[in-house]
Formats: C-alpha cells, sequence, structure tokens
C-alpha cells in the first residue's frame, strides 16, 4: 500500500492538464466527512484527532457499516485547535503589514486516530480540492504552502512519511526535552520509587526505553511498567479493564505514591474508565501523584463529561508553554453552528458539547431536546472544551504565524511588486530558510524563532491541575520548563502553589522504596534489590553524612570533627595547656612558690655563708646547686600556655641543661664527700685533689656533655611548633614536636646517668663517718629524683595532649623538690632555728 502511495506522489504534475478527465468529482468516492476549508492564495493544511469512531467487536453476521457503535464520537475539547488556525488565519489576513499581496486559507482534516486515515487525510491535502487523485493538481488558486502535525507522535510520523518526499515543512513540537523536566521533578521532590505507564504500541515502547536509563542514570527507579494494549474494539476496553484492574490492585499496594503516564489519548481513555469503573468492579481506589507528558489536556467524550475526576485532583503535568492571543476569547463568542461554511466539525462539535440535536441530527450522546444555535460557549463545561487558549492549540497558532513570517520574507527577498501567488512562486521547500531564521513576536507577547534542526524554541509550562466536587477543574501554572537553560537549571516550581491530593495530608506526597536515611546515616544495598532499596547504616566514626539518603559518608576535614549526631563537621578546639585553666595554674603556682623557696633558702646560704654548716662540702658547689634548682623551677613555666617556636626550642634544652648542672653538683658533692673521706686518711695520695678545682671540672665536664648533645639536637633536628588532629577527638593539640625523639631521650637518659651515678655514689658514702656528710640526704634526694623520672617515661608515652606536657611539668617540679626537701631542710633548721649549733666545736663533737 505504502510503495502504490509514492508511486502515485512521484507522478508527473502536469498529468492533469492532459487528462483532465480523471479530476471529475466522482474520484473520491469516500471522502473524507469532517474537514475545514477556507479557501486563500496561499493553504495552510492541518492534520487534527477530533473525531474518533467507536467500534464493536468483529462479526461475521453484521456488514463492516454496522459494526459502528452509532455515530463518530467528538472529542470536543480538541475542537479548539481548528479554531486556533482560523483565528490565526484571520489574524494574519487582517494586517496589512503581513502578507499584503497574498491571502492565507486553510484546510483542515481529521485523522480519525488512525493510521489509514491519516494517510487518506495527508494524500487528500495534496490532492486538487474535493477531488482524492494524489500528486494531481486540476488548478492553481488553492497552493497548499505546508502542513501543521497532528495532537500525537505517530499521527504525525504518518504524515511525515507522505509529505517528505515532497520536502514540505511540517510544523511538529519536540516532545523528548519534557523527560529530562520531569526527572529533574522528580529529583526535586525526592521521589525515587515510580510507576511508569504507557501505551504498549511504538510510542509507548520509545517512551519506556528512554525513560527507564534516564530514571537509573539519575538515582531513580521505577517499581512496575504498566503497557497498555491498543484498544480497537469497545469490548476490547472492558476488557482490559477487568485484566489490569488486577495489575493495578497489586501495585496500589506498593509504595509509589507517584506515577509517571506517557499521556497518549487512548491510553488516558482506558485510565480514566478504569478509575471511573472502579467502585463498581470492587477496585481500590488509585489516589496517587500523577505525572503526565505534554499529550495530556483533560480531554473527554461526551460521555465521560459526568466521570468523577477526583482522582486527578493535584496531578502535574507538562503541558508546550502557552500564553493568551488577545482577541481570541471574543473570537470565539461568535462560533455558532452557522459561523463558517466550510466547517465540517462544528455540528459533531455542537451537538456532544450541548448535549442537544441540530436539524436532521442523531448524534451519541445527545438528548431529543433540540440545538438552538445560540448556545454559548463559556457554558461548556470546561471537561468539554475551554476558553482559555491550550497549549496544542496556541502550538497550532505560532505554527501558522511562523509559517506567515516566512512566506512574507520570500516575498521581501524576491520582490516587493509581485504577488506571492502568481506563477508558482514559492515551493514549499523554499520557506524553510526562512523558518531557521525568522524571528518575531506574536500578539500575546512571546518571542518565537527556530532552532538549526528547524524546532521551534518553546519551553514547557507544568500545570497542576486542582478539581472540584462540582466536576470543574482549575490548570495553575506552577513553574516552567526551559531544555535551554544550563544543565540542573531547566525546571523553575514554585512549592506553595502546588495543591496535593488530599491523602496527603503532610507535606508533600513521599514515594520512596524504603524510608529516607537520616543525616548521620548511609545508604546499604539491599541484595537482589533495585539500587534504590536500601539499608540504613550509621556513619563510621569521625565520618559524616550532613543530608538525607547519602550514598556514602564523607571523612571531616582534619581541623574538624564529627557530632555525636554524625550529620555535621565542627571545628575542633585548640587545646593546650594554658595558664588560665586550672591545671595551669595550679602548676604555674607550684613553680612559682618553689622558686620562692629555693630562693629563700639561697638567700639564708649567702647570708650565713661564713658559718661551719654552710661551708661544709663545698660552698660553691652548694649555691651552683641551689641556683640551679631555682632555674630548674623556672623553666617549668617554658611548658606552660601556648607553643611558639622560640618556647620550643627552648623549653627541652634548658630543663636538659639545668638540669645537668644541678645533678652535676649533687654528684661533685657526692664525690668531694668520698674524697674528703678517704684524703683524711694518713698517707693518702688523693690529698692533692681535695679542692674546688675537682668539683669545678666535675660540674664543667658534665655541662659540656650535656650542652655538646643539646647543641646537635638544635642543629640537626630542632624541635617545632606542630599540631596533632587526631589523638584527641574534638581537639586539636598544639604541641612542640620534638624533632628528633632520639635526641630528646639522649639528653633526657643523660640525665638519668648523671643521677644513678651520684645515687650509686652517695649509697656507698652513706655510712661514712663525718659528721659533714651529705651522703645520706643525697642518696635520699638522688632516690626520690629517680622514682619521678623511672615512672615518668611510660606515664609520658601514654599521655596525649596537655597531660603530657602537664606529667613533665609535674616530674619536674617533683624531682627538684626532691633534691631542694632532701638535702636542706637539716641545714635551715640549724642554720634558723638552731644557731648555737652552727658551730665548729659542736661539729666535732658529733663526729663519730
Amino acid at each position: 500500500m505504502l510503495i502504490l502511495l509514492l508511486l502515485l506522489i512521484l507522478l508527473p504534475h502536469n498529468v492533469c492538464k492532459k487528462h483532465s478527465s480523471n479530476c471529475t468529482a466522482d474520484d473520491d468516492p469516500l471522502p473524507i466527512p469532517h474537514e475545514f476549508y477556507q479557501p486563500g492564495d496561499l493553504i495552510i493544511g492541518g492534520i487534527v484527532s477530533q473525531v474518533f469512531n467507536f467500534h464493536n467487536t468483529p462479526s461475521f453476521t453484521l456488514q463492516p457499516a454496522q459494526m459502528l457503535f452509532n455515530e463518530p464520537m467528538s472529542v470536543s475539547k480538541n475542537y479548539q485547535h481548528n479554531l486556533a488556525l482560523a483565528f490565526a488565519v484571520k489574524e494574519i489576513n487582517d494586517n496589512p503589514n503581513l502578507l499584503p499581496n497574498a491571502t492565507l486559507g486553510f484546510h483542515i482534516l481529521n485523522s480519525y486516530y488512525v493510521p489509514r486515515m491519516t494517510y487518506k487525510a495527508t494524500l487528500s491535502l495534496l490532492s486538487t480540492q474535493r477531488r482524492f487523485v494524489p500528486n494531481f493538481k486540476c488548478d492553481t488558486k488553492n497552493k497548499l504552502i505546508t502542513i501543521i502535525g497532528g495532537l500525537t507522535a505517530d499521527i504525525s510520523v504518518n504524515i511525515a512519511t507522505v509529505i517528505s518526499i515532497y520536502k514540505m515543512p511540517q510544523m511538529v513540537p519536540n516532545e523528548d526535552s519534557q523527560y529530562r523536566g520531569v526527572v529533574r521533578l522528580l529529583q526535586h521532590f525526592r521521589w525515587t520509587w515510580i510507576g511508569l505507564m504507557a501505551m504498549d504500541d511504538d510510542n509507548g515502547v520509545r517512551f519506556l526505553e528512554t525513560m527507564e536509563p534516564l530514571l537509573t542514570e539519575n538515582g531513580i527507579c521505577f517499581a512496575f511498567t504498566i503497557r497498555s494494549p491498543k484498544i480497537t474494539y469497545l469490548q476490547e476496553a472492558i476488557d482490559l479493564l477487568l485484566e489490569q484492574g488486577d495489575a493495578f490492585t497489586v501495585h496500589n499496594r506498593t509504595k509509589a505514591n507517584v506515577y509517571f503516564v506517557y499521556a497518549e489519548p487512548a491510553f488516558v481513555f482506558v485510565l480514566r474508565m478504569m478509575l471511573f469503573l472502579a467502585p463498581f468492579v470492587s477496585l481500590p481506589p488509585l489516589h496517587k501523584v500523577w505525572i503526565f507528558t505534554c499529550q495530556w489536556d483533560f480531554a473527554s467524550f461526551s460521555f465521560e463529561k459526568n466521570w468523577d475526576i477526583e482522582s486527578f485532583h493535584g496531578a502535574i503535568s507538562f503541558t508546550v508553554h502557552s500564553n493568551q492571543p488577545p482577541g481570541f476569547q471574543e473570537f470565539l463568542q461568535d462560533v455558532s453552528p452557522t459561523w463558517a461554511k466550510g466547517d465540517g466539525f462544528i455540528q459533531n462539535f455542537w451537538e456532544q458539547a450541548f448535549g442537544c440535536s441540530l436539524k436532521n441530527s442523531h448524534v451519541l450522546g445527545s438528548s431529543s431536546k433540540t440545538c438552538t444555535g445560540d448556545e454559548r460557549l463559556e457554558s461548556v463545561p470546561m471537561i468539554l472544551f475551554e476558553m482559555s487558549m491550550m497549549g496544542h492549540s496556541y502550538n497550532v497558532y505560532d505554527a501558522v504565524h511562523a509559517v506567515a513570517h516566512a512566506l512574507h520574507g520570500t516575498h521581501i527577498s524576491r520582490s516587493k511588486h509581485r504577488r506571492l501567488a502568481e506563477g508558482g512562486n514559492v515551493r514549499p521547500w523554499q520557506i524553510h530558510h526562512f523558518l531557521r531564521s525568522i524571528v518575531f513576536n506574536n500578539s500575546a507577547g512571546d518571542t518565537l524563532s527556530f532552532q538549526e534542526n528547524g524546532e521551534m524554541k518553546k519551553g514547557f509550562d507544568v500545570i497542576n491541575w486542582v478539581t472540584f466536587d462540582n466536576g470543574s477543574f482549575a490548570r495553575v501554572r506552577v513553574g516552567r520548563l526551559d531544555p535551554w537553560a544550563p544543565v540542573g537549571k531547566e525546571l523553575t516550581l514554585q512549592d506553595d502553589r502546588i495543591v496535593w491530593h488530599k491523602t496527603f495530608m503532610q507535606g508533600w506526597p513521599v514515594s520512596v522504596c524504603n524510608e529516607n536515611c537520616s543525616p548521620g546515616f548511609s545508604r546499604k544495598k539491599k541484595e537482589g534489590q533495585k539500587f534504590c532499596c536500601y539499608d540504613c547504616d550509621p556513619c563510621p566514626e569521625e565520618m559524616i553524612s550532613e543530608q538525607m539518603d547519602m550514598g556514602a559518608c564523607i571523612s571531616c576535614p582534619q581541623d574538624q570533627y564529627s557530632n555525636k549526631h554524625q550529620n555535621q563537621c565542627v571545628r575542633k578546639d585548640i587545646s593546650f595547656l594554658s595558664f588560665k585553666e586550672p591545671l595551669g595554674i595550679i602548676l604555674t603556682w607550684l613553680a612559682i612558690a618553689f622558686s620562692l623557696i629555693t630562693a629563700m633558702v639561697l638567700g639564708i646560704f649567702w647570708k650565713h655563708r661564713d658559718t661551719p654548716i654552710v661551708k661544709a662540702n663545698n660552698r660553691s658547689l652548694t649555691y651552683i646547686l641551689l641556683f640551679s634548682l631555682l632555674l630548674c623551677f623556672l623553666c617549668s613555666l617554658l611548658f606552660i600556655g601556648q607553643p611558639r617556636r622560640v618556647t620550643c626550642l627552648l623549653r627541652q634544652t634548658t630543663f636538659g641543661v639545668v638540669f645537668s648542672v644541678a645533678l652535676s653538683s649533687v654528684l661533685a658533692k657526692t664525690i668531694t664527700v668520698v674524697l674528703v673521706f678517704i684524703a683524711t686518711k694518713p698517707g693518702s695520695r688523693l690529698r692533692k685533689w681535695v679542692g674546688k678545682r675537682l668539683a669545678n671540672s666535675i660540674v664543667l665536664s658534665c655541662i659540656v656533655i650535656q650542652v655538646g648533645l643539646c647543641s646537635l639536637w638544635l642543629s640537626k633536628s630542632p624541635p617545632f611548633q606542630d599540631t596533632d588532629m587526631h589523638s584527641l577527638p574534638g581537639k586539636i593539640i598544639v604541641e612542640c614536636n620534638e624533632g628528633s625523639a632520639a635526641m630528646f631521650y639522649s639528653v633526657l637518659g643523660y640525665m638519668g646517668f648523671l643521677a644513678m651515678v651520684s645515687f650509686t655514689v652517695a649509697f656507698l658514702a652513706r655510712k661514712l663517718p663525718d659528721s659533714f656528710n651529705e651522703a645520706k640526704f643525697i642518696t635520699f634526694s638522688m632516690l626520690v629524683f629517680c622514682s619521678v623520672w623511672l615512672s615518668f617515661v611510660p606515664t609520658y608515652m601514654s599521655t596525649k595532649g596537655k597531660y603530657m606536657v602537664a606529667v613533665e611539668i609535674f616530674s619536674i617540679l617533683a624531682s627538684s623538690a626532691g633534691l631542694l626537701g632532701c638535702i636542706f631542710p637539716p641545714k635551715c633548721y640549724i642554720i634558723v632555728l638552731r644557731p648555737e649549733l652552727n658551730n665548729r666545736e659542736h661539729m666535732i663533737r658529733m663526729k663519730i
């Protein structure tokens, strides 16, 4: 059949002149009864889908004509498409500045929603008026210049199959960009578990093949897909209702509250029938959020006008952007059964819209009441007809104006003095260039233009459908889809204007496979199920999730930590041993107190420097020891406060050198005691070593070694200010990094070595019979010193932050206080409280 049609189209155009007998009124024995024709120099063709034939199930006992279900039914709302085309043509013909030397006409035919009638309607437009002789023109007056495509995609494709051979422009909007808008809508409301519904035909399959991967790419799952077979006969609709009813009952129990519908008229008819008859066949109500593609316009047959539409309350649809051209509603008020001579749609529309019969007419759905012809369109229920221009009608309106501007551009480029209709100056394919390049504003104020691929650059409106108890409804514009906007910003919504179905009382509806994972949790996939179905696992320690349904927890920056709910990162507190906190204050006061006590002891010894008890055991070493202990107490203050570069360099080295001076002084005093005892024996050769020179040499040599170690430490790997982000939760430890742990423990170990030598020598000399012997006190002081520092090492290594510093300060203060308290209190007691004992005679008498 298609090959035959192509052969007819390819026949030469001049055959009609030689065989004019072929162009007779009898050439089309079965003309299309529903057409709307207005003559003009240039004709715009239109294929509409207004009238539909219901058929009973085929029977071999009846003639095909007897199987028609009464008369054709009219989708009366679609009649507005015809009126929009007629209104646009009237505007152009009334405009003296647009196509001044030519008039536009139009020829509209009905497709009846079936391919074969669409082909015939298209070929009829290409034939001589009222004669079905494809590719033959028996006159040159009515020149078809373009065709405006059908309501649905398959009708437009069928039209394009024929007219593509003629390179004739076909005005069809691209609907694919709305799919990405639906994805943005689903993401906006966090709907990740939805149902998909479409007719089981080529368009429906293409829709599902497009949507399923698109949804998956954007983190959305479809719980199910419903494919409704095409309905050819009335009985099939009833059988399908019963068949699909069980499926809908199952799907109604799922957690999917959002259904995305590819809203072809045939599928919407089945859906509405099922929802209407659901209570009569014990099906549960289906209260969902319906999302419809741009084919949806609440179009209804006349017998559907009393069907309940409450289920669609709160539905959302993407419609081609529309506006209201001035004068259109006034134009509609002039429409009547006799308003236009060539309108073959008006009778069917009028009778079904108003439920009455015109003379000699019997239309299904009309009553015995006779139409007066004075009925007003504004009184028709909105479900059957709307006074405001709908999206598809606005497309038709814009398409006509686009063709007129393209023709006007062609006229200007050729000649300002020749009529467009004369001499075949304009061919359909010649206006393609002008269609791509035109930019103009229509009477509604919208700017129209075309892309390079010939697609009209128009966006979509997001419509929220609000129904009322009386069967009327309102379409509320709640957003806009601009396919040419930057990625992620294509969709703009006004959430506060959206009205949801009454079953969703709190906020917007939820449509997810399971409850969302709260902040502080991350998703964990359920085995064997789609990725939208998951469990919620708490975030690991030091990790957070700030948003709902995060796929994985994230780590906090190093200077932050997770709060107890693990949903937010909190800046860590700076931690160091401060002078202002209780621990720092206590240690500071202890250091100052011991420093004052040491200074007082040093003052007492200086004041009584000439007394025997001060002179005993080398007075100079006593002064050195007391002064070094004073510095030991004061150097602990270097460890308190926020570590700085200078304090980090000084505190360990100062502590090491000063303590080495104190320990070397103790060692020198102990060795001096031993040498004095040995040197007092007759014939001893060590007498010459007893004196200040030996003691000073011991102190100096010990100090030089420690200073050398500290100098090497500072030159190779000096301490520096550092931060520890991880040791303590919620804290940033500001500390002094020792640089080289080996050098730190070398300095510490050297002091331990001096202490152990002093302890050993003092222990061996503790029982020497000398009233001036300090060995017993030194032994005990070294025992205290070694005990403190032996316990220091494991304690120091097991603590972190400011408590580590506090341990070292305590060890400094305790060991220094041990030296001070074990050696000097007995002497101070005699000097201050028992001065009568501080004489040489008493010391000699005490000699053992």
